[in-house]
């Protein structure tokens, strides 16, 4: 009985903590800061609090509260205005990069910013990379600039993609990175399909801005409609590098990856978990792996961060093999 007493006096004292820390702490995206306040926190706290925040912090002219979780694969987060300029669009700054979008209509993690340069700098100049689940492109963004490597980049969500599309040119990159609008299962299923040879006479069509054809055993043509982005690019059948940081949903998308991937890819994959459930997150991918009658070895197990008390963001590095 005492060590149950012990066990959740522990606990309790560690959610404490995690509270006491989200009051303290912000995110910062441009001019903007976004506070999670403790549960039951009255107004009247919280516009003191956002108020301290922008006396401390000249460059902050806005604080909004995140009033709910990142919902679905839109991955689209809810915020309330506190103090300050009304405002959600922000102008955000970083690894050489800048990036602009709504705060509501896109994920968009600072938090992050580690990880995207880590993984920029395991990129070589001659890889063909394809970026998952990729926003309003920060991960795309920043590996395309300090790698100057070729980046493919795939996204659901149509706001983020107009974003997208706007932090490429604000970045000088547009030459640099393809947008796949659209869901990674059908786009993989189709990538597969016409670099085989299968209908060639039809287009597959992706959203409202462009078509797949086939073009030859390695590669399938994009073919723009719009004229400001007419030209005549290339999707590889095989990438070298695949990158997925992935919301929190049951499906794992590593049978799209291992598809488009090949012998001596490297896949950059996101997970979420307890601590003592990393295990369980590898075996995982090593099961995808043998449906896909793929051979594989983890080099790298990384925490990325933690999401909420005693939960992780994980990173798997592995390499086809």
């Amino acid at each position: 009985m005492l060590r149950l007493k012990v066990y959740f006096t522990q606990r309790f004292k560690s959610y404490l903590s995690f509270c006491i820390m989200a009051m303290r702490s912000f995110d910062i995206l441009g001019s903007v800061a976004i506070v999670k306040f403790p549960r039951g926190s009255s107004a009247s706290l919280k516009k003191k609090r956002a108020e301290k925040i922008m006396k401390e912090n000249n460059g902050i002219k806005a604080v909004l509260e995140k009033s709910g979780k990142f919902k679905g694969r839109l991955r689209k987060m809810e915020t309330k205005f506190v103090a300050g300029e009304k405002t959600k669009e922000v102008l955000y700054k970083e690894n050489g990069c800048v990036f602009r979008f709504n705060i509501d209509d896109a994920y968009f993690s600072p938090r992050l910013s580690n990880e995207r340069k880590e993984i920029a700098d395991a990129v070589g100049k001659n890889d063909k990379v394809l970026v998952m689940f990729a926003g309003v492109a920060p991960y795309s963004i920043v590996i395309a600039k300090k790698s100057r490597a070729m980046v493919w980049s795939n996204e659901i969500n149509k706001r983020a993609n107009k974003y997208a599309r706007l932090n490429a040119e604000l970045n000088g990159l547009k030459s640099r990175i393809v947008f796949l609008d659209g869901d990674i299962k059908k786009i993989a299923k189709k990538i597969m399909r016409y670099s085989h040879g299968v209908n060639l006479k039809k287009f597959a069509k992706l959203g409202k801005n462009y078509s797949l054809k086939f073009s030859s055993s390695n590669y399938v043509d994009l073919n723009f409609r719009t004229t400001s982005e007419r030209g005549n690019l290339n999707i590889p059948r095989y990438f070298d590098v695949i990158v997925m940081p992935r919301p929190q949903l049951k499906d794992s998308f590593l049978k799209e990856a291992f598809s488009l991937s090949k012998r001596g890819a490297r896949i950059f994959y996101y997970d979420f978990c307890k601590a003592d459930e990393i295990d369980e997150i590898k075996e995982k991918v090593k099961l995808e792996a043998k449906k896909a009658r793929k051979k594989i070895k983890i080099t790298k197990v990384k925490k990325a961060g933690e999401v909420a008390p005693y939960r992780f963001r994980i990173r798997i590095d592995f390499k086809v093999l």
